[in-house]
């Protein structure tokens, strides 16, 4: 491992307990580096902000007790119901909006209706976006506002030049390869000089075919059969290019010159 890779690792943790594994490319696989990066794509939830300060949980909650309210069933069945929908179609919001021709904006507005004072200032973070050349940009499958008062807390948002959310993708989610090419039209990105950063792996495939850079946070939250998976590799997948525990140490590593990253 690297002297830069080691710093990563020992920035990622506590010393009192086993750290989730970095990994490596496999062997033979292609590297992507950032000299050519003109813009910086950040998924939102898990990624921005450290999952273990557990605001999603929130989130998830709020969606289960929507849902219960909206069918008028119980709780544990609108939970199933809401992870089901999450699997099949890429978020329960897609899902409930197929099955259930459901009003995306009532949706969007409960489950983000939470409480950010988990979430804390992120000075670190916020230097290492700073110094990174070119466009940066929120792109999240939650809504504009979420985000926007998510940044806030964490005091990166005027660092980025906009958020594209759900509806301004028209409700279509990452995965699907429709979402990333509304996201590259809506913004005018080049995908083939652009980079993206995500918790779920599965939200990197797309990207990695465009031709961007792609980067796996890792996220302590476990709510996909994905993650559970994850858990198992020993290498990245060929369409993940780096993996990271700590997202401002890597950005921070990433941005020295002559790393050959």
């Amino acid at each position: 491992m690297s002297a830069e890779r080691k710093r990563e690792v020992s920035s990622s943790g506590a010393a009192d307990r086993q750290p989730p594994r970095l990994l490596e490319p496999r062997a033979g696989a292609l590297r992507r580096g950032f000299d050519t990066t003109q813009a910086w794509i950040f998924d939102l939830d898990n990624t921005l902000y450290p999952a273990e300060c557990n605001l999603f949980a929130q989130v998830d909650h709020r969606m289960g007790a929507f849902i219960a309210r909206y069918l008028g069933v119980p709780y544990a069945h609108a939970r199933h119901l809401q992870k089901t929908y999450y699997r099949q179609f890429g978020t329960t919001l897609a899902g409930l909006m197929a099955v259930h021709k459901l009003d995306p904006a009532e949706f969007l507005a409960y489950v983000h209706d939470i409480d950010l004072s988990v979430v804390q200032e992120a000075p670190q973070l916020r230097a290492a976006i700073a110094a990174l050349p070119g466009r940066r940009l929120i792109y999240t499958n939650g809504s504009h506002r979420h985000a926007e008062r998510v940044a806030e807390k964490l005091g990166v948002l005027d660092l980025f030049e906009d958020i594209c959310d759900i509806a301004a993708c028209d409700y279509v989610p990452k995965p699907e390869a429709n979402a990333f090419d509304r996201m590259i039209r809506r913004h005018g990105v080049a995908a083939e000089t652009a980079a993206m950063f995500e918790d779920m792996p599965m939200n990197l495939a797309v990207p990695h075919d465009l031709g961007m850079t792609t980067v796996l946070v890792h996220s302590s939250y476990v709510d996909h059969p994905i993650q559970e998976q994850m858990k198992a590799w020993t290498e990245l997948p060929d369409h993940i290019h780096h993996m990271t525990l700590d997202l401002a140490v890597f950005l921070s590593i990433a941005m020295v010159p002559s790393t050959g990253r």
